[in-house]
């Protein structure tokens, strides 16, 4: 049976899905959000093109923090003090410190195929 992969994106509704300008070289990897460089308009091209490549072996996650911070999230930023957004994989940390296709299909990559 293959592991399912969860990922999960916390982050600002209004945030920047990345420390970069969002420009065309498309260092990223993702095509669909160009030109807005927000973190909800990244997190579903993200979820689209993570989906055609890996199915329904990966399940992804919005959680938006600009009302509320749930516990597990909470625990992360007072322990970890990681930048927004912040990328979790099966609940762990991962320090990616922007939305990119490229490091984050390596991370579920890892999962998918230990060893």
């Amino acid at each position: 049976m293959e592991s399912l992969v969860r990922i999960e994106i916390v982050g600002l509704k209004d945030l920047s899905c990345s420390p970069f300008p969002c420009d065309n070289t498309r260092s990223c990897g993702l095509y669909d959000c160009y030109p807005s460089g927000k973190l909800v308009v990244a997190f579903e091209a993200l979820s689209a093109e993570l989906r055609e490549e890996f199915g329904d072996r990966v399940e992804l996650r919005l959680t938006l923090i600009d009302d509320k911070i749930p516990p597990h999230i909470r625990e992360i930023l007072e322990t970890q003090f990681p930048p927004l957004p912040i990328v979790l994989v099966n609940g762990c940390y991962v320090p990616v410190g922007r939305i990119s296709l490229p490091l984050i299909g390596k991370e579920v990559e890892k999962v998918l195929s230990p060893g």
